[in-house]
Formats: C-alpha cells, structure tokens, sequence
C-alpha cells in the first residue's frame, strides 16, 4: 500500500513539472504576441477580428508551436523566446525590422509584412 502511494506522488510530481516546463515557453510566446497585438491591433478592425482568430497561427502553422509561416521565421530570426521574453525594446525593435521586409522575397511586387498588417491582413497569411 505505501509502494503504491509513494508511486502515485511521484508520478504526480514528474506530471507537475512537465506542464510547468510547458508554461514557460508559453509564457514567451505571449510576450511576442501581446506586443504585436500593442503595436499594430486596434479594436474593431479587420486585423483585430483577424488576429483573434488566428491566435498563434499569426506567426505558427499547424498545431506545432516549432512550425513557423514566414512572417513566424523573419520573427525568429530576430528574438529568442527564452532571452528575449521580458526585453520589450528588443521586441519592438524586431518587429519594427520584420515590417519592413518583404512577404516573398522571390516576388518582386510582394508587399512588406508591414503593408500587410496595414491592410489588415495577417502577414503570414492565412491559418492552415
């Protein structure tokens, strides 16, 4: 019976600390988003309804947090979710850069990211 106890409490214990290694890098992530949504997401726009839909898939594809569309990767480049979470100048900054650049680099015509979300569309496209 104490086996079995002892058992339980360790299992409980491991599951703890799985999810609570799950939350910080949630955290991160929310920091991203919670200062693009500060920077280019007004209320009652196209790119607020948008942004609300898409929740993660404005910078991730699929339900993978790793898979990132190309907006998600211009980002990636530029921050790191563990070094740069609390750096909130950094993240300006980065996202500021990543407004700049094109949507497709291999077509000469594509707009910038930042044209994009000034059109109120998600940069990196639509979710899929």
């Amino acid at each position: 019976m104490i086996r079995t106890n002892r058992y339980a409490w360790l299992v409980g214990v491991g599951m703890a600390m799985v999810a609570g290694g799950s939350a910080r890098d949630a955290f991160a992530i929310k920091q991203f988003s919670d200062e693009f949504k500060a920077m280019y997401v007004k209320e009652g726009t196209p790119l607020a309804a948008a942004v609300e839909t898409a929740k993660c898939n404005v910078c991730h594809v699929g339900k993978s947090k790793k898979d990132r569309n190309v907006y998600g990767e211009a980002l990636a480049e530029r921050l790191d979710k563990k070094e740069d979470a609390k750096n909130v100048e950094k993240i300006k900054k980065a996202l500021e850069e990543v407004a700049a650049l094109s949507s497709d680099p291999a077509k000469a015509d594509a707009p910038t990211f930042g044209k994009l979300i000034e059109e109120g569309k998600l940069p990196g496209g639509e979710p899929q």
